[in-house]
């Protein structure tokens, strides 16, 4: 039986360099649960495993149909009420944790694995966790490597580049987590950030 990667299928979204280049990201299918707060904090923590939870309960009802697939990684868009978000507290921040699925995925089989999945697990969060369709289009995408708290800095390169091809943002800020921050030594993490521009 084959298995569905994501990851490979969609390497342009998975891959960036360390200058900021354009892409365009096609509409994809993602598990969702929205939040607020400290990305440190214990809501996100609880999200993010309701999130592979749900992830891994997905996945293991498709493969019992024939229809295998790796889970991708966890990402994330980010938004915040005022203008320059790197001004505004951590507690304040908005965020909505996304995890990647292939487009077989339908929301019936979504909605059904979840109830069972909190019949089993009993977490709470599970009831919030929903499948959305993104489409991103025209985006800016770079390689952040070192510790998230470096971030405004390969940030700053992003919205330079942004600048001086005379785009604006379009879209929430997005980022792609492709390193375990509690196996990965804070200079060796690497994350995908991008923004939709027009």
């Amino acid at each position: 039986m084959s298995k569905t990667d994501l990851t490979r299928l969609h390497k342009a979204l998975y891959t960036a360099q360390a200058q900021p280049a354009l892409i365009f990201v096609p509409a994809g299918h993602y598990i969702a649960i929205n939040g607020k707060g400290d990305p440190n904090g214990p809501l996100f923590a609880a999200s993010t495993q309701a999130l592979y939870t749900a992830a891994y309960s997905i996945k293991n009802v498709y493969k019992q149909s024939g229809q295998d697939f790796t889970v991708s990684k966890l990402e994330g868009t980010w938004w915040v009420t005022s203008d320059n978000y790197l001004e505004v507290p951590r507690d304040e921040w908005h965020w909505q944790l996304l995890i990647r699925m292939p487009d077989y995925v339908v929301n019936a089989v979504v909605q059904q694995t979840l109830k069972a999945a909190y019949l089993k697990k009993q977490l709470p969060l599970l009831q919030q966790v929903s499948l959305i369709a993104l489409a991103e289009g025209k985006s800016v995408q770079i390689m952040h490597k070192g510790p998230y708290s470096e971030e405004p800095a390969t940030l700053q390169l992003m919205e330079d580049f942004i600048k001086k091809e005379g785009l604006t943002r379009n879209g929430r800020h997005h980022e792609i987590y492709l390193s375990d921050p509690h196996r990965t030594a804070p200079e060796r993490m690497k994350t995908i950030l991008r923004q939709p521009v027009k």
